[in-house]
């Protein structure tokens, strides 16, 4: 009896024993099953992983593009800098030309007034040489007379045989052939009468007679002086004028197409070409 409790004890402990065991066994089966759990449930999911790569992979080709991008900008950032630096260029170019050009609008001003000044001052001169002018012509006319009087007063028969003789040296032998226009002579070079000048004492209204006035001869020509000027016959006169023309006929000096000429009033188609001279 006691022999078959021992043996029923046994059997009770083994038994005990094993279910022990086997618990403990499922216990550590069911551990890793539960931290496997737990680990894949703070993982995050799998699918997730390639994801992110190629979120990274997007990134890492924008990055270039971008990179692309910012050297553009900056190559059109320093293209505008060197447009800004080339019209600041052209502008202080364009500011020293205005400068140079206001500067000699400037000269231009001031030699225009220049010259306005001296202008005026030539017309205030001129102004008084006609003033002047236009009393001497007043008073020459008389005083042309009384000399002329005095000096017909005071010839006596030889002086006029003397200048009878002294004419006929510059009478021509055919006039036709021997005497020349202006204009044959290339143009009349010598002194010019002033306008206001010649119209006072010079033209067909202003007659005189050559011998009442002062004579010289100088390098080949007569010289008379009338009117403030002395003037030279470069011509022969006419070998069919009067042989007394110069005291006798009345003649005036007046100016033709090409230069100066005498006239005589008694021969009017006839011309002598005369120079002027101031002394």
């Amino acid at each position: 009896m006691v022999k078959s409790f021992g043996v029923i004890g046994t059997s009770a402990v083994l038994l005990l024993l094993g279910w022990t065991v086997s618990a403990a066994s499922g216990q550590e089966q069911d551990k890793p099953k539960n931290q496997d759990k737990q680990q894949q449930q703070g993982k995050p999911p799998r699918q997730d992983q390639p994801q992110g790569n190629r979120q990274q992979g997007q990134q890492q080709q924008r990055q270039p593009q971008a990179n692309r991008q910012q050297g553009q900008q900056r190559q059109q950032q320093d293209q505008q800098r060197q447009q800004q630096d080339n019209s600041a260029k052209h502008q202080q170019q364009a500011n020293r030309q205005q400068g140079q050009q206001r500067q000699q609008q400037d000269q231009r001003r001031q030699q225009q007034d220049n010259t306005a000044k001296q202008q005026q001052q030539s017309n205030g001169h001129q102004d008084q040489q006609r003033q002047q002018q236009q009393a001497n012509r007043q008073q020459d006319p008389q005083r042309q007379q009384r000399q002329q009087q005095d000096r017909s007063a005071q010839r006596n028969p030889a002086q006029v045989r003397q200048q009878q003789v002294a004419w006929q040296g510059d009478r021509a032998h055919s006039w036709q052939s021997e005497h020349r226009t202006w204009e044959q002579r290339g143009g009349y070079n010598g002194y010019r009468i002033p306008d206001d000048r010649f119209r006072g004492y010079y033209g067909q209204d202003h007659g005189f007679r050559i011998y009442s006035l002062p004579v010289m001869y100088v390098g080949g020509h007569r010289r008379f002086q009338y009117g403030g000027y002395w003037f030279a016959l470069v011509d022969p006169w006419p070998e069919y004028w009067s042989n007394d023309w110069y005291d006798s006929d009345d003649v005036y000096v007046d100016y033709y197409g090409d230069g100066y000429y005498l006239y005589n009033r008694r021969y009017p188609g006839d011309r002598i070409a005369i120079s002027f001279y101031v002394n």
